[in-house]
């Protein structure tokens, strides 16, 4: 069985190319003897066209064969292919005058008088090109025919890379998507043409135009394009138009080698669209105070703390400790920072935080300069059902930590907490709370002793700094990974209420702030972070409905589970007792909270651990009220206990 051939691929052979240059430049020149003689037979006479036509020819196959012109794939002819034969032409010309005016083939006849040369020039020039250009255009044209069933598509911009993205594709013959116009970020390039193809506005109420006119159901946005308010607004008006809006790999991906796998589509993810403009943090001191020294992360294994731990690494540490109790997400980080190629030691550490002894042999091994605690339960409904849990790994592994950290010390100790701190309505959130309590009033401590007994100059041993921010998209168990999975099963998308509302940021932006928090804090404070404006988790639920190419309510339903316990409508990221204080960012604030005597916190704490320690679940909970006077339970079994402060 003989193997199919793809017509589309099939290359013109260069001798054929070769014979059809030499043939246009022998029909060349005798068209230009009969031009320039009015076609006058008479006047011709003393012209030997035979002798001619073969001096022309053993001229035009030397200079073919020394430019090369005839191996140029005629389906593909270029602006550097013109240029290569109107310089073979040229030559041509000045050789064919040489001999002419020279008389070497006759003494009182110029076989080849200079008007004639150019005349032949012009037609020479002409017949090469055309039949060229007019092969390019037969497969352009065949290759349109054949992509009739192809999806008609629109790119957005107007600049170099989409210009090229649209001939890869086009010229792409196993492409499935055919690129039929380009969308202008600019007005200037509205209403015109590019490579014949029409150019229309990125403006509201031209969309509908451009979909019917061009019958586009696809547009492609460059990944090095990508606005995020403007995104929004794009697939806004294509989620109306039933157009799918996919976005491709930068061009300079290709030309730098990170894709080698062709042209690569993706969709457009919600977090695509709830990304904001990135924060721009310039701090040299961060690079200044990692380079060089051993960095610990607790929960590394985690989102938020295996994003710090590919941060961390760009400023050279000495080496970085992954600390985490999960053994194979931990094994998946150290496959992934070994493909880095990196020469700096990543020693993954199993360890619970709750271990001292464990933690103890870290430290005393590694003797970390910088900790990073990310190591916690964050799961509301979770905690709630599980409170002494909550206790035991929130409140006394950050009491852990934060004491072997003064104890071996430490340069900076900060940890990771939660708007649901703020105005607890959990258990969750109130263990959060109380960590953050006692490392503040540790730090508090440890400033007190330091200026008694330490140098007039100089900062405290440890210093514990805290940060603060909302839901990261696509951490582990957030609300978009569970959306994603229920709309791959046909729905229907559960949420809790119709009113709830969170903060998002990504997973790359909070670790950022956690940083820049280890940069900018010299001890006790509680970085905020200006998290924009919040969304409904309605309103997400339903754009990814019609993201998908669905309809609320029509197609997938959305059903309403009431809310979960502990479960609060709204987030907030400062106390209402608490005010904030600038600093050099204008997006970083810093909470003003109140101060607690350590000696009080810690005795409070211990009672607390030891609560949990047994496992006692309504006292324990009790106990944490009175650490956090601002607990007050939602939609929860604990609510009996706050029947005196609401009556207060």
């Amino acid at each position: 069985m003989k193997p199919m051939v793809n017509r589309s691929s099939w290359i013109t052979p260069s001798w054929l190319i070769l014979l059809l240059d030499l043939g246009c430049s022998v029909i060349a020149i005798n068209l230009a003897f009969l031009l320039r003689l009015n076609f006058d037979m008479e006047a011709l006479t003393p012209y030997p066209l035979e002798e001619i036509s073969f001096i022309v020819l053993g001229v035009t196959l030397g200079l073919s064969l020394l430019l090369r012109t005839y191996r140029g794939i005629v389906r593909h002819t270029s602006l550097a292919d013109i240029a290569n034969i109107a310089c073979m032409n040229f030559v041509s010309c000045c050789i064919l005058l040489t001999i002419g005016y020279s008389h070497i083939l006759d003494a009182e006849v110029n076989f080849f008088p200079l008007s004639v040369v150019l005349i032949g020039f012009f037609i020479s020039s002409f017949l090469l090109l055309s039949y060229r250009l007019l092969v390019k255009w037969v497969f352009k044209y065949y290759k349109n025919f054949r992509a009739v069933n192809k999806t008609r598509a629109a790119i957005y911009h107007t600049g170099h890379s989409s210009i090229m993205l649209r001939k890869a594709i086009n010229d792409n013959p196993d492409a499935d998507i055919r690129i039929v116009a380009f969308l202008a970020e600019t007005n200037g390039h509205a209403g015109k043409s590019i490579e014949g193809l029409p150019v229309y506005p990125a403006r509201t109420g031209h969309f509908f135009k451009m979909a019917k006119q061009g019958r586009i159901s696809l547009l492609l946005i460059p990944d090095d394009h990508l606005d995020a308010q403007l995104l929004n607004e794009l697939v806004d008006e294509c989620i109306m138009l039933n157009i799918k809006v996919q976005k491709i790999i930068s061009v300079n991906q290709w030309i730098d080698g990170t894709q080698n796998k062709g042209i690569q589509l993706k969709d457009i993810n919600i977090e695509d669209l709830l990304e904001r403009s990135v924060i721009d943090i310039k701090n040299e001191k961060l690079e200044e105070e990692i380079r060089d020294k051993s960095v610990l992360v607790t929960g590394a294994a985690g989102s938020i703390g295996s994003e710090i731990v590919r941060q961390v690494i760009r400023y050279q540490p000495a080496v970085i400790i992954l600390c985490d109790k999960a053994e194979s997400p931990l094994h998946e980080l150290e496959l992934e920072m070994a493909e880095l190629g990196t020469s700096i030691p990543i020693i993954p550490f199993i360890g619970n935080v709750c271990d001292k002894s464990r933690m103890q042999q870290l430290f005393e091994v590694y003797a970390p300069a910088i900790v990073y605690h990310a190591a916690a339960y964050k799961h509301v409904p979770m905690m709630e059902k599980n409170p002494s849990i909550a206790v035991m790994n929130n409140v006394l592994g950050t009491k852990i930590m934060a004491e072997l950290a003064v104890d071996f010390g430490v340069e900076k100790f900060v940890m990771v907490s939660t708007d649901k701190a703020v105005n607890p309505t959990n258990v969750m959130g109130a263990s959060k709370r109380i960590a953050e309590i006692f490392t503040q009033s540790f730090n508090n401590r440890i400033n007190e002793q330091f200026k008694k007994t330490g140098p007039v100059f100089g900062l405290p041993p440890t210093r514990f700094i805290t940060t603060r921010f909302g839901n990261v998209l696509g951490s582990n168990g957030s609300v978009i990974p569970r959306f994603k999975k229920q709309l791959e099963n046909g729905g229907p998308l559960t949420v809790t209420h119709p009113e709830i509302t969170r903060y998002f940021m990504t997973i790359p932006e909070a670790c950022q702030l956690v940083l820049e928090a280890g940069a900018m804090g010299q001890g006790g404070e509680i970085f905020v972070f200006d998290m924009g404006k919040p969304m409904k988790v309605a309103d997400l639920a339903k754009k990814m409905i019609r993201m998908a190419g669905k309809e609320p309510g029509r197609d997938i339903q959305i059903v309403y589970s009431g809310l979960r316990p502990g479960e609060k409508l709204y987030e907030e990221l400062l106390n209402n007792a608490e005010n904030t204080l600038p600093t050099y960012h204008e997006k970083i604030l810093i909470a003003k909270v109140r101060s607690y005597a350590f000696e009080e916190v810690y005795a409070k704490v211990s009672q607390l651990i030891e609560s949990a320690q047994q496992h006692y679940l309504t006292p324990t909970v009790a106990l944490m009220k009175k650490l956090v006077p601002e607990f007050i339970s939602k939609n929860s079994a604990y609510e009996e206990l706050d029947k005196d402060k609401i009556k207060m």
